[in-house]
């Protein structure tokens, strides 16, 4: 037994971990958890879902509709007899009847609702989809952050480390007479500035990855981490003009599919609208039968009248449109009115395109010239420290020009660590917009 509660303590241990804790998470995992999780995606997916039922009604207008009712009145006080007199009676009468209509021509009013509700459909699936390609870029730029602090607590706490080794030979150096107590008291003042660098740069750290965690929906950021994409060889690729991604992201992005859907949908408007010039016909048919009964009179049985009664009717019903006030023009109108607008809706959303297109461009040759420039300064200021440290071990180059050293030296790593992630996060947007996943 004792076996038993043992391996149920266990797995009960193993469910109990967060789902962050598992393994580091990659972009594409972040993204499709993200993605799935989101509120406002499901609430899109909402919008989706009405726009189906739209839809399946719009479609049902097709169908012949069915009614029944039944009715039962009581009338007290005089009346007029058959023989022309007045006198008190009650009478009670009890009816029923059954009926039905199919419309058989609207003015295509019901094929032209149809397919508007259609493209209505697309358009909300086309919104669905920009509304997580928006997700997957906040992601992408939480996953960037994170990638970049991650970088900035190793450069700082490699500067610990090289800190802490010159305090340590300072010391030996002042036990046997060879350094100076100021020349100890200055490079711990440092290393102290270094430890709080460090605090800082995992301060920043946590932030971004509760950042990460709360975009994700998940519920602490205890255990998550994500996984480092190799970063070494960017920079100096090829890159494609504003005018060719421009081009590519036309007949991919979904904002744009939208809007053009939308605009399609006005003109489907507008014939709905027209339909009103049009004569309607429709089909009808009921069934129904009552039963009578007034006081002092004798009267057939419930059923003997009910089966007397017994009536059926068919039907045509033709309207033809004469005047309504002008109400059908003035929605011919407005629909019209309607599809400007959409028009111009469709061309401002191309022109916010093309000018985050060409935002992601600049930014993506700025980054890597940045990145090129980078890495030289670093290159530079790594040879310079390290001449620097070998003359300052020698006692040919000052505590001061050390510590310059080493900063200009650290400050150059750190500039290049931020180039590589900001040139790597722009060339990901690139390729978004030309339609591929986001992936580094």
């Amino acid at each position: 037994m004792s076996i038993i509660i043992f391996i149920l303590v266990v797995v009960a241990a193993l469910y109990a971990q967060p789902v962050n804790a598992q393994q580091q998470w990659s972009l594409k995992q972040c993204c499709d958890y993200a993605v799935e999780h989101n509120i406002t995606i499901k609430q899109q997916e909402n919008q989706c879902r009405q726009q189906e039922i739209q839809l399946s009604n719009a479609k049902n207008q097709r169908l012949p509709d069915l009614s029944g009712s039944a009715g039962q009145n009581f009338s007290f006080g005089r009346g007029l007899t058959a023989e022309n007199t007045y006198t008190n009676t009650n009478t009670s009468s009890t009816s029923f009847s059954l009926g039905t209509s199919v419309p058989l021509f609207t003015g295509f009013q019901i094929p032209n609702n149809i397919k508007l509700n259609q493209l209505n459909l697309q358009a909300a699936t086309q919104d669905l989809e920009k509304a997580k390609n928006d997700i997957r870029t906040q992601v992408a730029q939480a996953y960037v952050q994170i990638l970049y602090n991650l970088e900035m607590a190793d450069v700082a706490h490699r500067q610990i480390s090289i800190d802490s080794a010159q305090v340590a030979r300072l010391q030996a150096l002042l036990n046997i007479g060879r350094a100076s107590e100021a020349e100890l008291a200055q490079q711990k003042a440092t290393m102290a500035q270094s430890l709080l660098t460090a605090t800082q740069a995992d301060n920043n750290l946590q932030l971004a990855i509760l950042a990460m965690t709360q975009l994700l929906e998940l519920p602490t950021p205890e255990g998550f981490s994500v996984v480092r994409p190799e970063v070494g060889s960017e920079g100096g690729k090829t890159i494609v003009t504003p005018d060719e991604i421009y081009a590519e992201a036309l007949t991919t992005k979904p904002e744009v599919q939208a809007q053009q859907l939308r605009l399609r949908a006005t003109e489907n408007s507008i014939k709905i609208a027209q339909s009103g010039y049009y004569p309607t016909l429709s089909f009808s048919a009921g069934l129904g039968s009552n039963y009578y009964k007034t006081s002092g009179f004798k009267a057939d049985g419930f059923a003997k009248q009910m089966k007397n009664n017994f009536s059926q009717y068919l039907g045509f019903n033709l309207s033809i449109p004469i005047f309504n006030r002008f109400q059908t023009r003035n929605s011919v109108r407005s629909a019209k009115i309607e599809r400007e607008n959409q028009t111009l809706q469709l061309d401002n959303t191309k022109k916010a395109l093309y000018k985050e297109i060409q935002q992601v461009y600049y930014n993506t040759v700025a980054a890597s010239q940045k990145l090129q420039s980078s890495r030289q300064a670093s290159q530079s200021s790594e040879t310079a420290f390290r001449l620097t440290q070998a003359k300052y071990e020698q006692g040919k180059a000052t505590i001061t020009e050390f510590n310059e050293a080493k900063n200009n030296y650290l400050k150059s790593s750190s500039d290049l660590t931020q180039a590589r992630y900001e040139y790597l996060y722009q060339q990901a947007l690139i390729l978004f917009y030309r339609g591929q996943e986001l992936h580094f």
